[in-house]
């Protein structure tokens, strides 16, 4: 499965409209959220096929959003990359423990983004089977 519609979740203008330059015209859907509780309901009514989280936001984080969304039944199938300034190690490592599929730290380059989707597209596809 192609990674087609993608929700983009972070409470900073700035931040959301830099991810959403990156993707521009590749042919991808964007949506966005600027908190943690609008990225759920997004995420239960629309079923994208790939969230980007931030992690500092007011009201639910994006560690807490992320371990919500892997949790719940309807969502946990999305897999979701953190995009934070949170570069500790620890941080890296709590974030994969909530659910995330992988973690970049801002700010994001696109190389660094396209090759984390096309990570994701490959595992989800998973390996290739041939016959000989």
């Amino acid at each position: 499965m192609a990674i087609k519609k993608i929700l983009i979740v972070d409470d900073s203008p700035t931040e959301r409209h830099h991810l959403v330059t990156l993707l521009n015209g590749q042919g991808y859907e964007l949506e966005t959220a600027e908190n943690g509780e609008e990225a759920i309901a997004l995420a239960k009514e629309t079923k994208p096929d790939l969230i980007l989280m931030d992690v500092v936001m007011p009201g639910l984080n994006g560690f807490q959003t992320t371990r919500a969304l892997s949790r719940e039944t309807a969502t946990q199938e999305i897999p979701v990359i953190i995009c934070t300034s949170k570069d500790q190690e620890s941080d890296r490592a709590w974030g994969m423990r909530q659910g995330a599929s992988d973690y970049l730290v801002k700010p994001v380059e696109k190389a660094a983004l396209q090759s984390a989707i096309q990570r994701l597209e490959n595992k989800i596809a998973g390996p290739s089977t041939t016959t000989l």
